[in-house]
């Protein structure tokens, strides 16, 4: 894949912020994009050790360069302090945009995010969906190694991606002292690829790992911060049930997961697929609420009687409930929870994904196969 691959995120016209994990295309796609921009590139030694002994650099520069509308700051949660200046610059330069990048919220959500006042919207960039790639997508191959650029573009995807596993513990974790105990950080991450899609249990969790529960929501709580992991909740409006409260986990890219997850003679290739497929189908849904223009949210559905949905989409004009079956044939017990949540939800569309050759439609639901799901899903649209 040496060719560029367009991208379906808009940028605003305002300022923005840009979230989004190492390795995902943030950088590529400003480049691209603002090819007339200023660019401050935080991850460059020399740059950084500029700007965070000088913050009113970022200032002298704009002064400096009349011509220059565009700014983007790049990594700038390793710099916090450069967000004073520019949030003064925001209020005096109505004319310019000022774009930051980052791959963690952790100090900047610490240390001054808030002080931009809401002068600067926040987005999130997602790794590559289905759709962006056409004919280069392929299902089998985001489901071993996931759909982040960095890693599908090499030659060698599986060792690039067990090199970007350990740059998020070299470089986000160990050098930003964000834990003591790197070792038992990574051990940590391979048990919690067992919660991969399922309800977390910090208790368990903790106890696996041989530490406190408070240190395990800690490691949580990072996970979430540098944009590798994210909770679902359930979907409780307006419910005729008795719902369950927790949130269900997941790691952010279906290769991620696949790496991390530890293999032996007892474990179940179909189970790990499964899971596998599941989210992979979540982070394309991920994606396309945050790319899509209207305010989408996703959750899942649980009942305490045991009726799930694994996906729903809910928004100002969506409603959609999604289920994901890693089986090649659809069975009655197949729908039977997504039949449920209609007789509830009756405004609700209802969407099976399974990994069958034919589109289908059983009892008023929808039937993709996966693949062809997915390659036809795109924002502001609904397959």
């Amino acid at each position: 894949m040496s060719e560029y691959t367009k991208r379906f995120f808009k940028s605003p016209d305002s300022s923005f912020f840009i979230f989004g994990p190492r390795g995902t295309g943030k950088s590529t796609w400003l480049k691209k994009t603002f090819q007339d921009s200023y660019l401050i590139d935080l991850l460059d030694e020399k740059t950084f050790r500029e700007y965070i002994a000088h913050p009113e650099r970022i200032r002298q520069v704009v002064e400096g360069n009349p011509d220059i509308k565009r700014y983007i700051i790049d990594e700038v949660q390793k710099a916090p302090v450069l967000l004073d200046s520019i949030h003064s610059l925001i209020e005096e330069y109505k004319t310019h945009q000022f774009i930051l990048t980052g791959s963690s919220s952790r100090k900047l959500r610490r240390k001054g995010v808030n002080l931009l006042a809401g002068r600067a919207l926040l987005t999130h960039f997602h790794p590559f969906i289905a759709s962006e790639l056409k004919e280069n997508f392929s299902l089998d191959m985001a489901l071993k190694f996931g759909l982040i650029p960095l890693v599908i573009s090499s030659d060698t995807p599986g060792k690039t991606m067990e090199a970007y596993i350990a740059l998020y513990l070299k470089e986000e974790v160990k050098e930003e002292g964000l834990v003591r105990d790197v070792g038992a950080f990574a051990r940590f991450l391979e048990i919690l690829s067992f919660s991969h899609g399922s309800v977390l249990n910090l208790s368990n969790l903790a106890r696996e790992c041989q530490i406190s529960r408070k240190v395990a929501e800690n490691y949580i709580s990072i996970i979430e911060d540098l944009l590798v992991g994210y909770k679902i909740p359930v979907f409780s409006k307006r419910s005729k049930r008795a719902m369950i409260a927790q949130e269900k986990f997941y790691l952010f890219d279906a290769g991620v997961y696949y790496n991390l997850r530890p293999r032996g003679p007892l474990d179940s290739p179909d189970e790990i697929g499964g899971i596998a497929l599941e989210g992979l189908v979540l982070q394309h849904l991920k994606a396309w609420c945050d790319y899509s223009d209207k305010k989408v949210d996703c959750y899942y559905w649980r009942t305490r009687g045991g009726s799930e949905v694994d996906f729903i989409l809910y928004g100002e004009n969506s409603f959609h409930a999604v289920e994901v079956k890693n089986a090649s044939q659809i069975h009655p017990q197949s729908i039977r929870s997504l039949k449920t949540f209609l007789i509830d939800y009756s405004e609700s569309s209802g969407t099976l994904l399974y990994r069958g050759t034919e589109k289908l439609n059983i009892d008023g639901i929808t039937c993709w196969p996966v693949e062809d799901f997915l390659l036809q899903l795109q924002p502001n649209q609904w397959p």
